[in-house]
């Protein structure tokens, strides 16, 4: 369809203003909340973390086995097998998601060649969480995309949109965050979801999770965190350059901090993370989360006493120390069926007064953003300040004190904390518990109650008292049994179980076996890292003694060669056991690490009752083996690991 020339006009003003709105946003990235003057373009600090896509025919919350690594985030749009109209890209708060969705509007308004946005001739960017109670996308777009240009009404944007576009692309950011979220009004932000509005567009939708609404056509994306690559990307990309001396200390930092790995991989706390030590020439090694984010608060702190002198450094340590009502707001909107993670300015200002409202603000604890508001009459846009911790972490931060406060005065923890689920408030309760060894005691009982609380409680007895030492005796009977981790077990279960073996290993503490059941494992870019369907790594488990793998599907030469490797790797290893697998029947010779054959490490594939065959190491054949485990050659040894596999495949089977 022609445009007349007046509605042409207008198609050129929409886009450029459009494009202000965008560059008015992608160049204000802040790695460092308290450092307000040190702003980035995201095109100067974006660093993709691992990706990965659904190719299951239906996208739904226990989609198993079907997830696959992309190289790159332009894959999401590139790749055939991802074709789709709608889709949802998942990731927990601080994996990237926003910042994905700003590379995305850097891509288009700079029209950079190879990017998915290049041949989009206009790209609607919306964060969900401003739009209050606005019901209709045009609204939107001209309340918090085109609220600068008074030369296009709403009602000639939905003409040009509708009517004239070869191509538009929306990004709507946020889901989880979304005033209508999970509800039955029928906006168009769900609408467009359902499939019922724009179904000829493409959109995408950033959240933490699954809306309800979802149609079968949509396909699925997760951002699952920096990996040692991206964490060396980020480093000399925005902190140090192509010094390799500074991105070696940084790192070095990092290692020497070991108890921060899990905590590294959100991208949102590496980034605070590098650009600390690299600041900071004297960064102390932590022996806690809780001493590092202790430390955190404090360099937000220090950092504004040193820009603002000794006339206001007195006040600032007092407001520092006196937080109780902050505590007591941030405890009380995650202690909710549905959390509340932002608040309206006023009735919060007044609250924790204006004095210290304004000094966190400053400090970059907490951040202010425009909604529009929910007493908008016709086309009269009215907005409310909302705000909101810098990131949930603070909020769990803030919360866990007042939750100290909460359990030591509480006799029946189970009523009190029955909205707090550890799984997504797991850093809340190890706050808690490294704050106050006394009621630590008390959260840590309430922990072991919870099914599969007994791992995650070691965790927080390590945050209790900084020392490994006090937790050894726990971990060593933990690894002196089968350690198993399924894919049926909550991720609260298997973060904490990966964690502690690395704990072990990292002490030299022996870890007899351990038991991967259909959770999908494969090895990372590096060779360092299993990868788990969860989206969980296990590094290499130097102590490791048996390994155990079962899975109903197919391994690849390149699969099963990536698995061998790590494998190696593990020094302590004298099993490697494939339960179901379906196996190549020859693996070539040259992709058999050669530690594995000077270690004469016993690799068993166990197919079905009775049927049992093992790896010659030297001719990169299966054969079958005898009753006792051993290859043509070896008989008379009896293998007292092979009738331990082979009694552990029976009671499997069986089950």
């Amino acid at each position: 369809m022609e445009l007349n020339p007046d509605l042409q006009e207008k198609k050129i003003f929409l886009i450029e203003g459009l494009k202000r709105t965008y560059k008015g946003q992608y160049d204000a990235i802040q790695p460092l909340p308290y450092i307000k003057d040190r702003l980035y373009c995201v095109d100067k600090v974006f660093v993709e973390g691992s990706v990965e896509v659904c190719l299951a025919s239906e996208l739904t919350p226990d989609t198993r086995g079907s997830w696959e690594r992309l190289d790159s985030y332009k894959s999401i749009y590139t790749d055939f097998r991802f074709k789709s109209k709608r889709r949802i890209i998942q990731g927990e708060p601080g994996y990237g998601k926003s910042t994905l969705t700003l590379q995305l509007a850097y891509d288009w308004c700079n029209d950079v060649s190879d990017s998915p946005m290049n041949n989009v001739e206009i790209l609607i960017l919306l964060r969900l969480r401003q739009l209050g109670s606005v019901k209709s996308l045009f609204r939107a777009i001209k309340s918090f995309l085109l609220f600068h240009e008074p030369r296009v009404s709403k009602h000639e944007i939905e003409n040009i949109i509708i009517h004239s576009c070869s191509s538009v692309h929306i990004i709507l950011d946020g889901y989880d965050e979304y005033p209508g979220r999970d509800s039955n009004d029928n906006d168009d932000v769900h609408r467009i979801i359902k499939m019922e509005l724009f179904a000829d567009f493409d959109v995408s939708l950033t959240t933490r999770y699954l809306p309800e609404c979802l149609r079968k056509e949509t396909k699925g994306a997760k951002l699952t965190g920096f990996d040692d690559k991206a964490r060396d990307e980020y480093i000399r990309k925005a902190v140090v350059g192509n010094n390799d001396e500074a991105v070696e200390e940084i790192k070095q930092w990092l290692y020497e901090n070991s108890i921060l790995a899990d905590l590294c991989q959100v991208p949102l706390i590496f980034v605070m993370f590098a650009h600390m030590a690299h600041d900071q020439r004297d960064l102390m090694k932590f022996k806690s989360v809780t001493q590092f984010f202790k430390h955190m608060i404090r360099c937000f702190y220090d950092h504004l006493k040193q820009k603002y002198g000794d006339n206001r450094s007195n006040k600032f340590y007092l407001h520092e120390m006196e937080h109780h009502e902050l505590d007591k707001i941030a405890f009380e909107g995650l202690n909710k069926k549905n959390q509340q993670l932002s608040w309206i300015k006023t009735g919060f200002r007044q609250r924790i007064g204006p004095e210290l409202y304004d000094q966190y603000i400053l400090v970059g604890i907490l951040v202010e953003e425009d909604e529009v508001s929910d007493d908008c009459i016709g086309n009269n846009v009215s907005f409310t300040t909302m705000v909101r911790f810098y990131h949930k972490l603070f909020c769990e931060w803030y919360a866990a004190h007042h939750l100290v406060t909460l359990v030591k005065n509480a006799h029946d923890l189970s009523d009190r904390l029955r909205f707090l689920d550890p799984f997504d408030l797991q850093y809340l309760f190890r706050f808690a518990c490294g704050l106050d060894p006394d009621a630590g005691k008390k959260l840590i009982n309430h922990l072991k109650g919870l099914p599969g609380g007994d791992n995650f409680a070691i965790l927080c007895i390590l945050e209790q008292t900084g020392d490994v030492n006090d937790i050894m005796d726990s971990v060593k009977e933990l690894c002196s049994r089968r350690v198993a981790i399924n894919t049926v077990n909550s991720a609260l279960l298997q973060r904490s179980t990966t964690q502690l073996l690395e704990i072990a290993s990292k002490n030299h503490i022996p870890i007899s076996r351990v038991w991967l059941n259909h959770c999908c494992p494969r090895v990372d870019e590096s060779g360092l890292n299993l990868i788990l369907e969860s989206g969980l790594s296990l590094s290499i488990l130097s102590s490791l003694q048996e390994l155990w793998i079962r899975d109903d599907r197919k391994l690849t030469n390149e699969e099963l060669a990536a698995i061998l490797s790590y494998s190696s790797q593990c020094t302590s290893l004298k099993v490697l056991e494939f339960i179901k697998y379906d196996l190549p029947d020859t693996i070539p010779v040259g992709s058999i690490p050669s530690s594995l054959k000077s270690r004469n490490v016993k690799v068993w594939n166990f197919i079905d009752y009775g049927k049992c065959r093992r790896l010659n190491l030297q001719t990169g054949q299966w054969q079958a083996c005898d009753g006792l485990g051993n290859l043509p050659g070896e008989e008379g040894f009896h293998d007292t690991s092979y009738q331990c596999s082979l009694a552990n495949f029976n009671r499997a089977m069986s089950n």
